[in-house]
């Protein structure tokens, strides 16, 4: 009875009740968490600015673009699994939750293997195509290296905070990183000041702290007795398998060709020099704490549209997104403009070097002051992930936010090759033009959505495939709220 009672204490039940302190108890731990990890990520770049030289921090700064190209597609691919178990969860279908976090844990380790192997394999050659400078190359190459050791952790703690979601739990993962980070704050400051290990130990306190963070998650996923793995009854079936990369492999391919188009404005930020580098990738920090907030707000229109969906809930889903977006706008308006005014006082935090602080204030200004935007189009598109559209909104993102910074790279800026502001004022651009394409797609496929599973064909209503399936879901939505008292009741021991 304790651990059901338990159970249903860390989950949250989307189905019914009032959405907004719900959304934000879903959203801000989320969007805490990124910030914090972010944070810890950027501590390894304040240690080794106080300890080391420009060309350690520029060597750490120059790697994130190439990274997150590397990892998005898995990434992409757990947020498949976060709609796939919350349509379960929708349904009340418990057997195939747990076979289905079975799954998400073998793709979590085969995925953090292979990334592991091919980071190592091309570090070298890619930051070298990426016209990383000579004197940087060697340290960003060593620093790259190192990190990917740590990848079949980071991908069980992205999977394992999917799984998390899928009930509506965002505190445990934050607890996780909380931890870790802490830990990677500590090492990094052991590594560096006391051991001089410069790049190769703060790559290093990110593995260990990246262990401990996967550790965590693992524990939390195997307490909760919805998610837990049952050896003995789970077992990976390959329809889970197919649904899980319909929803996750267009999401995962989207940000494989975000980053590629990423990899080549940092590639034109590396022709401004080592200073340009580490301005922009200070700068680049303040974008991810507001960015996180847009992510957490995605994520939460991803998972709660698709419990509703699959329940039926159609009016539900669409005040779902309606108060997304409205919170997301909200907060990350306030965010990026406080950053954006005070980027001189914000900057001085990472960096001291007056011209390393100058390409920061220039990207402060054309990029951060406009870093609500991506509201538009990331809350759009988690909608339409969450009701089982996945390859249009990675096709509007990949020609709207990718393709043409790609062509505005090697066109515009081929043009005006000096001028740093020619090639920021790339990202407003793109973000206008996806959010509109975006928010006209949201809107003609939810209604259309909405509208066919509301109103079904005449044939269906008089007792077909359609309408049994449409009464299932409504049953499994009664029966969600029960399921807690019924085990209680029959783990209830008997006189």
């Amino acid at each position: 009875m304790n651990k059901v009672m338990e159970t249903k204490r860390k989950q949250m039940d989307m189905l019914h009740g009032p959405l907004l302190k719900k959304i934000l108890l879903f959203a801000l731990p989320l969007a805490l968490g990124g910030i914090l990890q972010q944070l810890f990520n950027s501590a390894d770049v304040a240690v080794i600015g106080w300890f080391e030289d420009s060309n350690a921090q520029a060597a750490v700064n120059s790697n994130g673009s190439l990274i997150n190209l590397l990892i998005n597609l898995f990434t992409g691919l757990s947020v498949g699994v976060t709609v796939v178990i919350s349509e379960h969860i929708g349904r009340n279908e418990k057997d195939d939750i747990h076979s289905m976090v079975l799954t998400a844990a073998v793709i979590a380790i085969a995925s953090g293997v292979l990334l592991l192997v091919v980071g190592i394999a091309i570090a070298s050659p890619v930051l070298k195509a990426m016209d990383v400078p000579a004197q940087v190359l060697p340290l960003a190459t060593k620093y790259l290296q190192v990190y990917f050791i740590g990848m079949p952790f980071l991908m069980i703690y992205n999977f394992g905070s999917a799984i998390l979601r899928s009930v509506g739990d965002t505190r445990r993962p934050l607890y996780s990183l909380i931890v870790a980070g802490v830990l990677n704050i500590g090492l990094n400051l052991l590594f560096v000041a006391v051991f001089k290990m410069s790049v190769v130990g703060v790559a290093v306190a990110t593995v260990v702290a990246d262990a401990v963070s996967a550790g965590c998650v693992v524990y939390f996923i195997m307490k909760n007795e919805t998610l837990r793995i049952r050896f003995k009854k789970s077992r990976m079936k390959k329809r889970y398998l197919k649904r899980i990369f319909a929803i996750g492999l267009p999401a995962g391919l989207q940000g494989i060709v975000f980053s590629l188009s990423n990899v080549c404005i940092q590639t034109a930020i590396n022709g401004f020099g080592d200073k340009a580098m580490a301005g922009s990738g200070d700068a680049l920090y303040f974008e991810y704490y507001v960015y996180y907030f847009v992510s957490a707000f995605a994520q939460a229109a991803v998972t709660f549209i698709s419990q509703n969906f699959a329940a039926g809930n159609y009016a539900r889903c669409k005040k779902i997104f309606r108060v997304n977006m409205l919170a997301a706008l909200v907060i990350t308006t306030v965010m990026s403009l406080t950053f954006a005014l005070g980027g001189k006082l914000f900057i001085r935090i990472y960096t001291s070097d007056e011209e390393a602080i100058k390409f920061a204030l220039i990207r402060m200004t054309c990029v951060l002051s406009g870093e609500m935007l991506p509201c538009t189009y990331e809350i759009a598109g988690g909608a339409l992930r969450g009701i089982g559209h996945s390859l249009l909104p990675a096709l509007i993102t990949v020609v709207g936010s990718c393709i043409l910074r790609i062509v505005w790279v090697y066109t515009i800026f081929k043009l005006y090759p000096q001028n740093f502001y020619v090639l920021m004022i790339i990202y407003p651009i793109t973000w206008v033009a996806t959010g509109a394409a975006m928010l006209i797609s949201y809107y003609v496929i939810s209604r259309r959505e909405f509208k066919v599973k509301a109103d079904p064909p005449p044939d269906t209503l008089e007792g077909g495939e359609d309408v049994v399936e449409r009464d299932a879901a409504q049953e499994a939505q009664d029966v969600f709220n029960s399921v807690a008292t019924r085990e209680i009741i029959d783990d209830t021991p008997k006189a």
